[in-house]
């Protein structure tokens, strides 16, 4: 066996094993601190470009979720107002068909139709006034509410949403009166009356209706939502136990190269005994 100063071929060994047990050990700790497998792109980076690719998806499903919580909220706006304004032609009915009777006095047919007239104001007002997020509720605009997962434009899809203007006009009750001496003109508005009922009770159906479309759409993205952070989850996450078991392999075998690299540069000592 030969022995030799000018390079200590074991120790560079040992230094080399000690090098990749602390780096082995330094990526353990930092999965520990941070409860993600990938910390870096080295880590892995097939898979952090997989993962951060899900979470643009996630990203886009809850904003998109958010977009049909947004049409849904207008839309029930919208039909609390409409179902104000059934009271008010149910009031509307009550008054007409009072004013309709012969029995009743032109005076008094003319305070009833005082108040009618007060209600058609007061359906117009709801009309103008009624806001979802400082936009007025009833426009003959359609409402697009849009939605993507953002894998691509094929994946972008758009539920319309209609409301209508609503208006004692669109109703057909502008310029309808009680007044008249025999009850004709409140009995032509009660009929008329009668049609702006179903028309608004048509409307709120329309409107349930789309308010179903959007909770559907909504519910199918909370699913996919899941999923995709169960499966970002499977690829970002370390598994703690296993990184615990790591880092106590690790632990051990760092003690043991320390110990293992002293013993090296030890043996270069014993050559000098050869010059005593």
């Amino acid at each position: 066996m030969s022995f030799g100063i000018l390079n200590n071929i074991p120790a560079l060994n040992a230094e080399n094993a000690l090098n990749s047990t602390q780096m082995s050990l330094n990526s353990t700790l930092e999965q520990l601190s941070t409860g993600m497998r990938i910390n870096s792109g080295s880590d892995d980076p097939a898979g952090l470009a997989i993962a951060n690719g899900l979470s643009a998806n996630i990203a886009a499903l809850n904003q998109s979720i958010q977009n049909a919580n947004d049409g849904v909220g207008a839309l029930q706006v919208a039909d609390g107002a409409l179902s104000q304004v059934t009271t008010l032609l149910n009031t509307a009915v009550s008054i007409a068909t009072e004013a309709s009777t012969g029995t009743v006095s032109s005076a008094q047919r003319g305070s009833l139709d005082a108040e009618y007239q007060q209600i058609l104001d007061e359906i117009n007002r709801i009309g103008t006034t009624t806001t979802y997020n400082g936009t007025s509720v009833f426009t003959a605009s359609t409402t697009s509410v849009f939605m993507t997962d953002a894998s691509g434009t094929a994946a972008n899809s758009t539920i319309g949403t209609s409301v209508g203007i609503l208006s004692a006009t669109t109703l057909g009750l502008a310029g309808t009166a009680l007044t008249g001496t025999d009850g004709t003109g409140a009995q032509a508005a009660l009929a008329l009356i009668d049609t702006a009922i179903q028309t608004v009770a048509n409307d709120r159906g329309s409107i349930g209706a789309n308010v179903n479309s959007l909770q559907d759409a909504s519910a199918v993205m909370s699913t996919q939502v899941q999923n995709l952070t169960a499966a970002e989850n499977n690829i970002m996450a370390a598994d703690i136990p296993a990184a615990i078991t790591n880092l106590s392999q690790q632990s051990v075998l760092q003690q043991t190269g320390f110990a293992a690299l002293a013993q090296a540069n030890s043996q270069e000592q014993s050559i000098l005994k050869l010059l005593q």
